[in-house]
């Protein structure tokens, strides 16, 4: 006689518990959905081509190719931050090993705005360490560009939850799209960054993370290390990460002014 009633009280209390995490996933999709219509027009394509020229062991071979990036937009002159690493290969070239040589040139330069707009761009600062690339237009834009404002930065913690922006190539229209993506690990030393997951998304590099509440992480770019005897090539010698938004600000305060 009472074991009826256990059985429909647990039950209910799974009820109750499924629909408060459906009602908190609602939640965040729909903040999620709010922070890529503000943000999205300051997630660009940075198109460019590539001359790289390598070499290894004798062989040498150089090839040239038009190549697309995801660029954040972080200052209302255009300037950009990617992924150094998207422009110019030849800045992980040290997990190839020491035999292993790359050098790229770049030409052309265009950031492609949200209404496909071409603006002539040129790199001003290049941080290897960092794997950070700054682009900002030939010319001083008329009228402001969106962008995100670095300095509204969010720290996160281990198996927070942040979301990414970015804008999909030719092949899908160049639509704008978001992710979830869970902090798997929060590395302190030699300096902090975030460790994301390794489930399949639609983030690449150059991608700005946010927090659920608007405020930005950071940008994921590639964290990369010299190989060692042995193991030269090894995926283990690089790593996407997030690179929190105070770092980028550094960079930005290198960046020469206009003429």
């Amino acid at each position: 006689m009472y074991i009826l009633p256990r059985i429909t009280t647990a039950f209910v209390a799974v009820l109750a518990l499924v629909a408060t995490t459906v009602a908190g996933a609602d939640e965040d999709s729909a903040s999620a959905r709010a922070i890529l219509e503000q943000q999205k027009a300051a997630v660009v394509t940075v198109q460019m081509v590539v001359k790289i020229t390598w070499s290894m062991g004798g062989n040498s071979n150089q090839n040239e190719s038009k190549v697309e990036a995801t660029g954040t937009v972080i200052g209302a002159d255009g300037l950009t931050v990617l992924a150094l690493s998207s422009t110019d290969p030849s800045s992980i070239s040290k997990t190839m090993g020491s035999d292993f040589k790359m050098d790229a040139e770049l030409s052309d330069i265009k950031l492609l705005l949200q209404d496909d707009t071409e603006v002539p761009a040129e790199v001003v600062i290049r941080d290897v360490e960092l794997d950070l690339a700054f682009v900002r237009p030939l010319t001083k834009p008329e009228a402001p560009m969106a962008f995100i404002d670095l300095n509204n930065n969010s720290e996160v913690q281990l198996l927070d939850r942040v979301l990414t922006l970015n804008r999909l190539g030719r092949v899908a229209n160049r639509v704008y799209s978001a992710s979830f993506e869970y902090i798997d690990a929060v590395v302190e030393k030699p300096r902090r960054y975030y460790i994301p997951g390794n489930d399949p998304t639609s983030t690449s590099a150059g991608c700005p993370s946010f927090s659920l509440d608007g405020k930005i992480v950071g940008v994921f770019v590639l964290r990369a290390i010299s190989a060692e005897a042995g193991n030269a090539g090894r995926r283990d010698n690089v790593m996407p990460i997030i690179l929190p938004a105070v770092d980028i600000l550094d960079g930005v305060a290198q960046v020469p002014p206009y003429n």
